[in-house]
């Protein structure tokens, strides 16, 4: 591959084999999958901890790739094809040296799997220092390329609405500690509902994740929140799509 970066021919291999399980964003307008998030797990479902325990400065390169691969081509075999939902990947930008170079093997995935690309999202979390100008290119070159971008964990980070202000996502995907209780907190109603205001103005789809209970999923639906991520309607699943545990109707009338 012409213009190979540092990560790409001194990055050391990850030792450890990696799985994908799923869970599900719900639009609650149409009651069915927005999104399937892809989430990191072990060669025989162990959780994340176990395996990003393992992420080091040298071969974290070599974890990006192999998430990002392990997601698309699971996602696939479990048939996300068929469902007209999107994968949301998350991703390490620290590990990313150079956005067009360290996508080809994503895109050559898409290409040999058939996933279209305008079906993929890439999530950051803000909990990671990130150089703004660093994050922004790879911003940039994602849209160019057809991803959309989210910040994941939003309100929980270092940098919170200054991402907003110098960064062009098309999702936040709010941390599930504001969501938490909501239903008991004015507090959190309004942070949220300001958010919410936020996110019309700038174009932003809002995510809200970690939603476990009925009367939380209710907080939100009256809130004017659409999309939805949590316990309530499935746990993530290795390997498959999981079956949702509970009909969003069903689920906002509890």
């Amino acid at each position: 591959m012409a213009g190979k970066c540092t990560g790409c021919k001194d990055g050391t291999a990850f030792p450890v084999a990696i799985r994908t399980a799923f869970q599900p964003v719900i639009d609650l307008e149409t009651g069915k999958p927005y999104a399937y998030e892809a989430l990191v797990r072990g060669p025989n479902g162990e959780g994340a901890g176990s395996v990003l325990a393992e992420v080091t400065p040298e071969n974290r390169y070599a974890f990006d790739q192999a998430c990002r691969v392990a997601a698309i081509r699971e996602a696939v075999f479990a048939g996300i094809l068929d469902t007209g939902a999107s994968l949301s990947i998350n991703f390490l930008p620290n590990a990313v040296y150079s956005p067009m170079a360290c996508i080809q093997l994503t895109l050559q995935t898409a290409r040999e799997t058939g996933f279209p690309l305008d079906r993929l999202i890439f999530e950051f979390t803000e909990n990671e220092r990130i150089e703004p100008d660093h994050l922004g290119s790879i911003i940039d070159a994602y849209r160019e390329i057809g991803f959309r971008t989210a910040i994941d964990d939003f309100g929980a980070g270092h940098a919170g609405l200054a991402l907003l202000a110098n960064l062009k996502t098309d999702i936040i995907k709010l941390d599930m500690e504001l969501i938490r209780g909501i239903d008991t907190s004015l507090p959190r109603r309004i942070i949220v509902a300001g958010v919410l205001r936020l996110a019309r103005e700038l174009d932003l789809k809002v995510v809200a994740e970690g939603v476990e209970t009925g009367a939380e999923l209710n907080a939100l639906s009256e809130a004017g929140v659409q999309y939805v991520q949590g316990y309530l309607f499935a746990k993530p699943a290795l390997g498959r799509l999981p079956a949702l545990e509970h009909k969003v109707a069903t689920a906002l009338a509890a």
